[in-house]
């Protein structure tokens, strides 16, 4: 075979690989195509070319103290607030200890699992938490019903929840939300928490002054650990004022109790049901809005699924329902967590490791947390949630033809309405959507 005619069967096998690889051949024959614009991209193709270019899942390096402690501010924050909610619902249904540790242990689990597994499948900073309303619920309607048909209402709404997500209902009524009213109910669900830090200084004004400085100083010099900062702080002031008492502390591991479910129509509808309502409106619709005023479009159905049918998996050993968290959720998706948006998500996996950890020993949970003083918690949790209040109110007022509808969404949330049963979370997106169809229509 000749040199030249060795080079023309050579040559167009070459010239292939170039066009292939993209670059330009030796003759200039081939140029790497243009890459459409994104503009010119169809949102699918749009979702899938930034999904190749995130890099691999690394929830270790992207870790940083402020997401470790934001974790632990929100598991903190959550049992504080409301653990004591179960302590009373059991004991008023003549539940055995063991019942009641149970009933912690399924929570905790339910919920390290679920804030870890969704928080890194979709890199968001997705917190779960049991419903805090549907246990102040319990504290009337559980005594006077057997505790097995107690379990089958439980079921019933936790399968209702999974349902919704399932077929994707709640997607779509979310969809449909203005950006602007759920930012204002965002600023609404966690303006009473972020009010407690200056009620608390006629409590301990030493203990809630010097974390409050000490977080404005450090906010100054090195803005990422300023609530770390006040939490060092405040636990230093309070083991030197004496007010940290770990007398009746001791360990004692978690033992699950399962309890066969039975069902009844009476329990369906005096306790399933109301559960099912308060949970969607009072968890999943502010736990979904926190997540849209910080700029996650996460998907709700898998969400919503998944706390679904892990509650109705953990409900025979107690679990009366796992859901999307807001206030808890707002302290990991915050600014306060980490300055970038996509690393918050560690702050959430975070909250799911301290949870299991906790649920481990969820028999001397309330032992634990009430070595803290009740003034330290709550203003540790308000300095974490100040970045999510004022992106939800700077959020809610930038569009001036909604700005009536957010503002009014905000004072209904933020009043801490009751009515029927069903909380102000509910009624201040009502009492917005109202609003603002009125004055569309008169414009």
């Amino acid at each position: 075979m000749t040199g030249s005619s060795h080079c023309r069967l050579l040559r167009p096998t070459r010239l292939w690989l170039y066009r292939d690889a993209g670059q330009r051949s030796p003759l200039g024959l081939y140029h790497r195509p243009r890459q459409p614009s994104a503009s010119h991209r169809s949102a699918e193709e749009q979702q899938r070319m930034n999904e190749n270019s995130r890099s691999a899942l690394r929830p270790l390096s992207d870790s940083s103290p402020s997401t470790v402690v934001a974790g632990f501010i929100a598991m903190l924050t959550g049992y504080t607030s409301s653990l004591v909610l179960m302590f009373q619902a059991g004991q008023a249904a003549g539940l055995s200890a063991g019942q009641i540790s149970s009933w912690i242990w399924a929570l905790s689990i339910g919920m390290a699992i679920c804030s870890i597994g969704l928080s890194l499948r979709y890199r968001t900073p997705v917190v779960v938490a049991w419903s805090t309303p549907g246990a102040a619920l319990l504290i009337t309607s559980l005594p006077g019903v057997p505790y097995a048909e107690a379990i089958g209402a439980f079921i019933f709404a936790s399968a209702l929840i999974a349902l919704c997500g399932i077929t994707g209902s709640f997607d779509r009524l979310m969809r449909r939300v203005p950006a602007s009213l759920a930012a204002a109910l965002l600023a609404g669900v966690l303006f009473n928490i972020g009010s407690e830090i200056f009620r608390a200084v006629g409590v301990q004004p030493l203990l809630v002054l010097g974390m409050f400085f000490s977080y404005l100083l450090t906010k100054r010099l090195q803005p990422r650990y300023a609530v770390l900062a006040a939490l060092l702080v405040g636990c230093l002031i309070a083991g030197v004022t004496g007010l940290l008492d770990f007398q009746r502390f001791s360990l004692q591991i978690a033992v699950p109790v399962w309890t066969t479910p039975a069902f009844s129509f009476a329990a369906v509808f005096s306790i399933g049901i109301p559960l099912f309502v308060i949970a969607m409106a009072s968890q999943n619709m502010p736990g979904l809005a926190v997540l849209r005023a910080e700029g996650y479009q996460v998907p709700a159905s898998p969400l919503i699924s998944t706390t679904g049918i892990a509650s109705v998996l953990l409900a025979p050993f107690g679990s009366h329902g796992i859901h999307l968290a807001a206030i808890t959720m707002a302290i990991c998706a915050g600014p306060e967590a980490h300055p970038d948006p996509d690393k918050r998500y560690t702050a959430a996996a975070w909250c799911g490791v301290f949870y299991g950890i906790a649920g481990i020993f969820g028999a001397t949970l309330a032992a634990l947390f009430a070595a803290f003083p009740a003034a330290l918690v709550l203003s540790i949790a308000a300095l974490a949630l100040l970045g999510s209040i004022g992106s939800g109110l700077t959020q809610a007022m930038q569009q001036p033809n909604e700005r009536e509808a957010a503002l009014i969404t905000f004072m209904v949330t933020a009043s801490g309405l009751t009515l029927f049963g069903i909380g102000a979370a509910l009624w201040g997106l009502i009492a917005g959507v109202i609003t603002l169809l009125i004055l569309r229509r008169r414009n």
